[in-house]
């Protein structure tokens, strides 16, 4: 992997020094010429002043990365693009657009489709298979970088990746102090969407009084429970943490002092039959449906929300729940999309992955795919425009932000975390003693990697 990105390396050092081997040969020309007796020394004078303006021109070209790399390419540029099924026809567009910017280069550029939540699944199985350029959630960057599968952002050819996006996005694609991917989206985390009909504003601060204005108006409050995902913003909500470790295990506190209050909540929130549990396909059928006048999800599902509720269609940050007489401001997770490169591209290309990866990720490209998709831009000029802070899913996903942690949490998680919510939603049927529940949980989420 180290020889392919040398190659590369070496080869626009090449280039750069061909460029300004050019220049310097054409300046020392006339200072040769000037050393003969024929050639007076007022008449050598032009020639050095042409020397001088001609070698400023040749550093600037050796300069240019992208003209570096144009001029180091021989062949035809062939490279394969993953990105999501949902993104095939923007991403599309984009690559002709990249293509068409680049008229004296032949290109060959293959997109496939991988989701963004199975791409390390998928690049695992065979990372010198996968593709050469492809879309991730920042959640698996650990994982992908471990296995040797991105190609640190060494470089930069049309813009500074880490300037031109959010803070925490570039905090997302970075491991160890090296930026490992370029921010794509900054909008894979959730929030409350909502019926203004149903909802007043005072109403959606508090999940209880949520529920009392769903209740009176006939309708339900829909939250994928028995999900580890979502289960989180109650527990890191009320204060009790989850963190992964250097070797890929949990720590977690949700058994801690006070931890049986917040499962207790849990339970007496469901028990009112008024908030209920459904995962994302369910809720999307509820909202057309007319069921469900609230829910915790995603900017994915804004089109949904918005098509049925129409004019009342809102959307904030997620309100507080009561523990123990107190109330918590609800958590969530924070979630950015990157794109990354494959090192086990040819060395050939690996300049072309990189400058590809830039473009399809550039202020442009960002504002481009908010506008076909709603997705929001990690880009903070794209961010900052008008249409972007006028969506209210942005708007509010950017105010559940203070609120947000990154996920990066280990496998071991997922599974006791899923049957902690669907005991709590069902009531903690058999009984058994929250306390215990609770350590049986941690004990499996701490679990050693084996």
């Amino acid at each position: 992997m180290k020889k392919k990105v040398l190659a590369a390396l070496l080869t626009t050092a090449m280039v750069a020094t061909t460029l300004v081997g050019c220049g310097s040969s054409e300046a020392e020309t006339p200072a040769a010429e000037e050393t003969t007796e024929e050639a007076p020394a007022e008449e050598a004078a032009p020639a050095d002043d042409a020397a001088a303006e001609e070698a400023p021109a040749d550093d600037a070209a050796a300069a240019d990365p992208v003209a570096n790399l144009i001029a180091a390419t021989t062949d035809t540029v062939t490279l394969t693009v993953w990105a999501s099924e949902e993104d095939q026809d923007l991403t599309t567009t984009l690559i002709e657009n990249f293509k068409a910017a680049y008229p004296d280069v032949t290109f060959e550029i293959t997109l496939g489709s991988e989701s963004e939540s199975t791409a390390k699944d998928t690049i695992l199985t065979d990372v010198e298979a996968a593709a050469n350029v492809y879309a991730f959630a920042d959640d698996q960057i650990n994982e992908l970088v471990t296995a040797g599968a991105l190609q640190p952002v060494s470089a930069s050819y049309t813009y500074d990746v880490a300037a031109a996006n959010a803070v925490g996005a570039v905090e997302a694609a970075t491991v160890d102090g090296t930026l490992y991917a370029y921010p794509m989206t900054a909008d894979n985390g959730y929030f409350m969407f909502y019926d203004a009909s149903v909802f007043t504003e005072d109403d959606v601060k508090s999940l209880e009084s949520m529920l009392t204005a769903a209740e009176a108006a006939g309708k339900k409050v829909a939250m994928d429970i028995s999900n580890g995902w979502y289960i989180y913003s109650f527990f890191q909500g009320a204060g009790y943490e989850l963190t992964l470790n250097d070797d890929g295990s949990n720590t977690c506190t949700w058994n801690g002092e006070g931890a049986t209050d917040v499962a207790q909540a849990i339970m007496d929130l469901c028990a009112t039959g008024t908030l209920v549990d459904m995962n994302d396909e369910e809720m999307a059928t509820a909202i057309a449906e007319g069921t469900v006048a609230a829910c915790v999800n995603g900017t994915w599902r804004a089109e949904t929300a918005q098509e049925a509720w129409g004019e009342n269609y809102a959307a904030t940050k997620l309100p507080t729940f009561n523990v123990a007489g107190k109330d918590c401001q609800m958590s969530s997770y924070s979630g950015y999309k990157l794109v990354g490169v494959n090192p086990y591209t040819d060395s050939k290309y690996i300049g072309w992955a990189m400058l590809l990866a830039e473009y399809l990720t550039n202020e442009e490209s960002q504002a481009a795919r908010f506008e076909a998709r709603g997705l929001g831009p990690a880009n903070t000029a794209a961010a900052s425009s008008d249409a972007v802070q006028a969506n209210p899913a942005i708007a509010a996903l950017a105010e559940q932000a203070a609120y947000a942690t990154p996920q990066r949490v280990g496998g071991n998680f997922w599974t006791p975390a899923e049957t902690l919510g669907q005991i709590l939603v069902d009531g903690n049927q058999d009984g058994t003693e929250l306390q215990t529940m609770l350590d049986t949980t941690v004990e499996g989420i701490t679990a050693p990697i084996e």
